[in-house]
């Protein structure tokens, strides 16, 4: 792995800590400022400032699951344009283990600018597998591996 692409691993791993350590502020300069996001519901913000807004609404008014992920590739469509393929579950507060209803297929898009990496396009699509009940359980399985991997300070409230 080269330098850059571990560059843009760190910054979706950091989009994931602040997520999972519920600082919107934080998870807003991660995205330029014209940057797209695409939720799991189907939800869109588009802007750093709208992250910002919808992240604290979000924080404010309950404790979301947390994020474990896996990132499948990393790939440059140009040096300063990177696509991050991840899958990712998610463990709800009081709990250790991956909920398999919330497993997903991330993509983010990265562009380098300035020297700094910042996300583009972050889309967040649910990994059902409908009608495909064994991908499904290999994906939670995949995930529970991780998270176990990963230790349980990750996930403490």
């Amino acid at each position: 792995m080269d330098n850059e692409e571990g560059r843009v691993r760190v910054l979706y791993q950091q989009l994931l800590e602040a997520w999972n350590q519920r600082r919107a502020a934080q998870m807003a300069e991660l995205f330029l400022d014209d940057g797209i996001v695409i939720g799991f519901d189907g939800s869109q913000m588009r802007g750093a400032s709208a992250v910002n807004d919808e992240m604290r609404q979000i924080f404010a008014d309950h404790r979301p699951a947390r994020y474990v992920g896996i990132v499948r590739t990393v790939a440059f469509l140009k040096p300063e344009v990177a696509v991050v393929h991840a899958v990712a579950g998610m463990v709800l507060p009081g709990t250790r283990g991956i909920k398999r209803e919330n497993n997903a297929v991330q993509i983010l898009t990265a562009v380098q600018r300035e020297g700094q990496w910042r996300i583009a396009v972050y889309q967040n699509t649910p990994a059902r597998f409908d009608g495909r009940p064994k991908l499904a359980a290999e994906l939670t399985a995949e995930l529970e591996e991780t998270l176990k991997a990963r230790g349980s300070e990750v996930f403490e409230d």
